[in-house]
């Protein structure tokens, strides 16, 4: 064989480069399809459940009922507390719980020796000072008729004086009397005149001192005497007595207990009826008023109702009203015992509904998971609420009439985007 024949045929540059370009091309798409099968398949959460383990209803067009249930008992429209206004040692129970009381009727008496020798030592002391402050009074109203009467004295010495001095004049020109006795009675009559402008001086300045200080004297007296009647009245105290008539509900019964002042004593339910104090979900604090309209089954008749009071603060998810009944109260109603009912929120009105379940405590009404038509999966949605009850949810955007909601309880689909119903 000869040597042409045998020589090397060289490879195409080209051909070289269109395959490596081409294998290039082949991995770079199979590592895009595998990251973005990777990406969809993650973003894509999903769990399987039986199809009877859930509920689907239909979203409708209809009337929305704007109510919330209300759960509440019945309690006395008002309540009076007995406390210990002074405290002491009990010493005689006069009254029992569920008595009917009036108002002024002694319930329970206390002893407390050191209270009483307390009072008796204020009394003592504030009988002291008003004592001396009537005394005072009395040395200034002493000293004001003295003045008076001083002034009254040089006036009828003026008086006596000119007489005399009028009648000795002629027989002392005639040499009956001695000049030294006209002169006499002359001098004393000038003083008395001259004295007489100082003593009005005097007598003016004293009762306007005096003027000044009596309003002082007096209101200081007046304080006194209110200090010895609340003084006195602290034994008084010792005695509890009934404030209002009414019901007596509690009251503390052993002799020889001890309490302090301010201790609880007792309960009294005046003759003022009864209300409904009852419990909403917090979900409803911005929207319930005062005067709101509410009805209650009470031995199955319907009452109506009226909000009079709305407490702001919320426990354990839920915030307090207090309802009071238009017209007559129910006859025989017990404290404490429970009612349901409906409180108004405003009027029914047209609108997007799906009923109401245990989806929302989830979802917080964010979301909801959409049935497709043929019920074999379910998908995650955003949709907004407006108002709800019990029975009824008010769909604003999201959802439409025909749509199908799963809605029992979502719990297990808070990180899911799709349920896969399983037959």
């Amino acid at each position: 064989m000869s040597t042409d024949m045998d020589r090397r045929i060289p490879r195409s540059r080209w051909r070289s480069r269109r395959i490596l370009i081409g294998g290039a091309l082949v991995v770079g798409l199979g590592v895009v399809a595998y990251l973005g099968a990777s990406f969809f398949g993650a973003t894509q959460r999903s769990v399987r459940v039986p199809a009877t383990s859930v509920t689907i209803d239909t979203v409708q067009r209809g009337v929305f009922h704007d109510l919330t249930p209300l759960r509440g008992k019945v309690v006395p429209h008002d309540i009076i507390f007995l406390d210990a206004e002074e405290g002491g040692q009990v010493q005689r129970v006069m009254a029992r719980g569920g008595d009917m009381v009036t108002a002024g009727q002694p319930l329970l008496a206390f002893r407390n020796t050191e209270l009483e020798l307390d009072v008796l030592d204020r009394e003592g002391r504030l009988v002291e000072s008003i004592t001396q402050l009537q005394s005072y009074e009395k040395q200034l109203e002493d000293s004001r008729l003295a003045n008076e009467k001083a002034a009254v004295q040089i006036d009828y010495n003026i008086v006596r004086l000119g007489r005399a001095a009028d009648r000795r004049r002629e027989l002392s020109a005639d040499g009956y009397i001695p000049v030294e006795t006209s002169d006499q009675l002359r001098d004393e009559l000038a003083y008395n005149v001259r004295l007489r402008p100082l003593q009005a001086r005097t007598n003016a300045g004293e009762e306007a001192l005096r003027l000044r200080q009596l309003p002082a004297i007096r209101a200081e007296l007046v304080s006194l005497h209110k200090s010895l009647a609340i003084t006195h009245g602290k034994l008084d105290n010792l005695v509890v007595k009934a404030p209002v008539s009414g019901q007596l509900a509690s009251l503390i019964q052993n002799v020889g207990e001890n309490h302090n002042r301010g201790d609880r004593l007792g309960e009294i339910v005046p003759n003022t009826g009864f209300k409904v104090t009852a419990t909403v979900d917090e979900f409803y604090l911005g929207r319930v008023r005062v005067g709101q309209s509410a009805d209650v089954d009470i031995d199955g008749r319907n009452w109506k109702l009226r909000a009079e009071r709305v407490y702001p603060q919320v426990k354990d998810g839920v915030f307090t009203v207090d309802l009071a009944f238009e017209g007559p109260t129910p006859s025989g109603l017990r404290p404490g015992q429970a009612v349901e009912g409906k409180l108004s929120l405003g009027g029914d009105r047209p609108a997007v509904i799906l009923p109401a379940g245990g989806f929302l405590e989830r979802s917080g009404g964010d979301w909801v998971m959409v049935a497709d038509a043929g019920g074999r999966f379910a998908e995650r949605r955003r949709v907004k609420i407006g108002g709800r009850n019990a029975e009824q949810v008010e769909i604003l955007s999201g959802l439409k009439p025909g749509d199908r909601v799963i809605t029992s309880d979502y719990t297990g689909f808070e990180k899911v985007d799709r349920v896969n119903l399983a037959k």
